[in-house]
């Protein structure tokens, strides 16, 4: 049997390899892989061996691959979208909660106090410094309502909070979750000025950098706090400082410690820990073997952060063939037309496209010459061609 192969360029939970199939093997040679499963490795400087075809990021970001170079050589990158979302949701009602009572401070001056039989005295004595707010009855503002920002949302409602939400593309799976009571509104401005505690749930795209300003941050309700376990380029720290120091902002809770952030006052900032929990990690390793293998047994593409989803199911026929290239006109009619040239006739066919490149898969019940592979390939504007077998052969035009 020919195998596939796989190369681990991080530590990734067992209960993720434990997806693979009998024609899988781990390899240590990262050049004779087909995939690369990743968590925090730093690929952006890393060659990409001709014979690699995917790459999966156990986690969402993806900041440590180098997109467009994968999308030239036709690499189809995967990210894990809410296989951590329970895990980030908890440590953001966690950091909600550490924001309204000085549970930290707390619990530290109590580990600096000798321990006699004075203590109790002195806790009773001390504990008002420590004192803070209820969350029952605050009102909650989530901007972006996916994968982690509805249960977030929810987790609210479930606290008693009156819960705002901002997202205009929120996804059906995602809303149909949702709790009835949310407020939806249509201007982040209006959740800005109607909440206690702003949580932010958005990717970080050239749209989303420095989401919250200083105009943002100005609308706030005067002492609100506000959460960032998404990003931290969302937020504007120039700004940030200015609205901490004013007292504008009353806290500001981040999983993304830097230089500047650490030295803010009323800031409370994790160590990245919102994935860190052993369920999470596996989740993600499970979830990035998976859309690894389909990708490689099937050709099927989803959650990929490079090329647009595209599926035609399990495999059937004795062949399938996936053409990555460019979206641009013409394309698909060039290739129909060399199938029918090779007198290879398409039992089924599905195309997707997203901004500048696009994929097509076809299924032919006869086995399509490696030679057919080759031409295709060779074609302008073609990134990658596979041709995937039904026998377990390696693909050809590889």
């Amino acid at each position: 049997m020919k195998h596939r192969r796989v190369a681990l360029l991080n530590n990734i939970s067992p209960l993720g390899l434990k997806e693979f199939g009998a024609n899988y093997a781990l390899t240590q040679n990262q050049g004779d892989a087909d995939l690369w499963l990743v968590r925090s490795a730093d690929l952006l400087e890393t060659d990409m061996p001709i014979r690699l075809k995917a790459i999966a990021r156990a986690g969402a970001g993806v900041n440590n691959i180098p997109l467009e170079r994968c999308t030239r050589q036709g690499i189809v990158v995967f990210n894990t979208p809410g296989a951590n979302a329970n895990a980030v949701a908890e440590l953001v009602v966690a950091g909600m909660l550490l924001s309204a009572r000085d549970i930290i401070g707390g619990a530290n001056w109590l580990r600096e106090q000798e321990v006699d039989t004075s203590l109790p005295q002195r806790v009773e004595k001390h504990k008002s410094v420590f004192s803070g707010s209820e969350i029952r009855g605050k009102s909650l503002g989530v901007i972006g309502l996916g994968a982690v920002g509805h249960l977030v949302a929810n987790a609210g409602v479930a606290m008693g909070m009156e819960v705002w939400g901002y997202d205009p593309s929120i996804a059906i799976e995602h809303a149909l979750k949702l709790a009835l009571s949310v407020h939806h509104v249509v201007r982040i401005a209006e959740l800005l000025q109607a909440c206690d505690y702003i949580t932010l749930h958005v990717p970080l795209l050239d749209s989303t950098r420095g989401l919250m300003g200083r105009l943002q941050m100005d609308r706030m309700r005067p002492g609100a706090v506000l959460l960032n376990f998404s990003r931290d380029q969302l937020v504007d720290e120039e700004a940030l400082e200015e609205a901490l120091a004013a007292g504008r902002i009353s806290k500001y809770v981040t999983d993304f410690a830097n230089q500047r952030v650490m030295s803010l006052p009323n800031t409370l900032a994790l160590p990245h820990l919102g994935a860190a929990t052993e369920e999470a990690e596996e989740n993600s390793a499970m979830m990035a073997a998976r859309q690894g293998q389909d990708y490689l047994n099937n050709g099927n593409i989803s959650n990929s952060v490079n090329f647009p989803a595209i599926t035609l199911g399990k495999a059937a026929y004795p062949t399938r063939v996936l053409v990555l290239h460019r979206n641009v006109p013409g394309i698909l009619s060039k290739v129909t037309t060399l199938f029918a040239k090779e007198g290879i006739n398409i039992e089924q066919m599905v195309s997707s496209s997203r901004g500048d490149v696009a994929c097509a898969l076809f299924d032919a019940s006869i086995t399509v010459p490696r030679a057919f592979a080759m031409q295709l390939a060779s074609q302008p504007d073609i990134l990658r061609v596979r041709v995937i077998y039904g026998d377990g052969e390696p693909d050809a035009a590889e």
